[in-house]
């Protein structure tokens, strides 16, 4: 079942376009991430999806209604937003149930709710504290709780995690994803940060300049990326870009004189790799790519190893107590399947069909999934 369907959704701001012609589907129960750089226009489509904003063009249907022109109550939606928002004066319990005396609910209801709320949050001991009271976790729980009394069908967040230091973000999006699965609410979380996307969301989509780049699973955007764009922002250690060139035999990184990585024309096109794709080789033996490592970020149990390939970076993820030093001259090699090949000048991701032998030259452009009704 459908919760949240927006479909060819258009808000200017003046001569600017901030959404433009934005289609997508929720189903009912998903936790979807709006993700995307500052500007994208995530924040706005989730305004207009609260009804804090009204579209140019198009329309949102909640729970199966035409929601134009109602209020966020009425729609059905409730609403956690980046700041707190709480009340100064009001301690923990009447910031929470602020919402629900408002409009009149009886108190003994009131108070059944906010038990249920507490306990599922872990504020019992802290409702007759006041906000300056609390940590900046335990704020977020109360703007969180004060979003689920309501017993909204939709719950939508902006950002609500970015004024939190990282170790409590990690513990929160743990608890939050948690918290939507036991209740099995739908959720429309907005966020620029790439983490909390791949580890929260059933679908994440990406948008760019008020459209929508890429919409699919957390697997599909990073295993899978439509364009050049959602390969760039997508991942910890962000994808290898290469340019390719024509070789004698086949397509070369631009720069090198091979081996070549595939039969045909590598002009125009750019090869994508993950880092964990490729292999440091210390022994340097033949048929690798031999250069010279530029930078070693250390992490522990492992290490980026960025190289220069031609003109352009290319980093391996290897374990960190192996991880050669600056300066040394390492072969670096990766399985042909783990390529991800780009048009240069569209951005759009090509196939490369392989058979048995070598790779074939058959390209095509891979479909964009900007349209995807999940």
């Amino acid at each position: 079942m459908i919760s949240v369907d927006v479909r060819s959704v258009t808000k200017t701001w003046g001569e600017t376009l901030a959404v433009d012609d934005v289609s997508f589907a929720v189903r009912k129960g998903d936790l979807v991430v709006l993700l995307g750089p500052s500007g994208c226009g995530k924040s706005t489509m989730l305004r207009l999806i609260a009804g804090l904003e009204e579209p140019a063009a198009g329309s949102i249907e909640i729970e199966g209604r035409d929601v134009r022109g109602l209020t966020g109550s009425a729609r059905g939606v409730a609403m956690v937003f980046q700041s707190y928002a709480l009340f100064p004066h009001l301690d923990v319990a009447d910031n929470i149930t602020f919402g629900l005396s408002v409009r009149g609910i009886p108190r003994q209801e009131m108070a059944r709710r906010l038990d249920k709320i507490a306990a599922l949050l872990g504020l019992e001991a802290l409702l007759r504290r006041k906000p300056a009271q609390l940590s900046g976790g335990q704020q977020q729980r109360v703007a969180l709780g004060r979003a689920l009394i309501a017993e909204a069908p939709v719950c939508l967040l902006d950002e609500p995690l970015s004024n939190l230091d990282a170790q409590l973000r990690q513990e929160l999006r743990r608890e939050i994803r948690a918290l939507q699965q036991r209740l099995g609410i739908t959720m429309i979380y907005v966020t620029h940060d790439q983490t909390e996307a791949m580890s929260m969301a059933d679908r994440v989509i990406l948008m760019r300049a008020g459209r929508i780049e890429q919409n699919g699973t957390p697997a599909d955007l990073y295993e899978r990326p439509a364009t050049l764009f959602t390969a760039r922002f997508v991942g910890a250690a962000p994808m290898s870009l290469l340019d390719l060139d024509d070789g004698p035999s086949g397509a070369v990184v631009a720069g090198t004189t091979g081996p070549a990585l595939f039969l045909g024309s590598g002009r125009g096109r750019v090869l994508g790799l993950r880092p964990e794709d490729v292999t440091v080789d210390i022994a340097n033996r033949p048929g690798r790519f031999h250069v010279a490592v530029t930078a070693v970020e250390y992490l522990g149990a492992e290490a980026l190893v960025t190289c220069m390939i031609g003109e352009r970076p290319i980093m391996a993820r290897t374990r960190g107590g192996s991880a050669p030093a600056v300066g040394a001259t390492v072969g670096l090699v990766w399985d042909a399947s783990a390529g991800h090949v780009f048009d240069a000048a569209s951005g759009a991701r090509l196939a490369i069909e392989t058979g048995a032998g070598p790779l074939s030259t058959r390209l095509h452009t891979t479909a964009n999934q900007g349209s995807t009704r999940a």
